[in-house]
């Protein structure tokens, strides 16, 4: 005989209920990496009525950390992670952006928060005209980054009901 055990999804940290979503910015390479945080916020003002706070840390390593306070606070329906991580010629920058990103992934699953990175490494940062291209570029990675954040909490309200 089959029997049915009737239950739902356990809702770690209830995270759609809540009505705010942290940005954590690195700041190295601000003046490219405000372009992604001032896109995301506009249009995520568009798609959502919850609110954005905003926190820096020094560089793209240090958010994982912060982003685990964070989804830990009960404060956050999502944290999203913005950072550029550039190979200067001094260590193996792929090493950092795959660290920050598995960081940011271990956040998202240990908390049940939603993590969202748009922390992204360039293959050629270092020549002539690309961090303005970066710069523009940043402005549509945070309008797609907004654009997500929104989407999955919108659908994880759904599922929770």
């Amino acid at each position: 005989m089959t029997s049915i055990i009737h239950s739902s999804f356990p809702q770690p940290n209830a995270a759609p209920q809540r009505d705010r979503v942290a940005f954590v910015q690195a700041c190295w390479h601000r003046d490219i990496v405000d372009q992604l945080r001032d896109s995301f916020i506009n249009e995520f003002s568009k798609l959502s009525d919850q609110k954005v706070d905003c926190f820096e840390v020094a560089g793209s390593f240090e958010i994982p950390l912060h982003a685990k306070y964070l989804a830990n606070s009960g404060k956050y329906a999502a944290v999203v992670a913005a950072g550029l991580v550039v190979d200067g010629g001094i260590y193996r920058h792929d090493f950092v952006a795959r660290t920050v990103v598995d960081g940011l992934m271990r956040v998202q699953m240990d908390t049940g928060t939603p993590v969202f990175s748009a922390v992204l490494t360039p293959h050629d940062f270092m020549s002539e005209g690309q961090p303005e291209f970066f710069k523009q570029h940043f402005v549509k990675k945070g309008a797609e980054a907004a654009v997500a954040c929104a989407d999955t909490l919108d659908k994880l309200v759904a599922l929770a009901s």
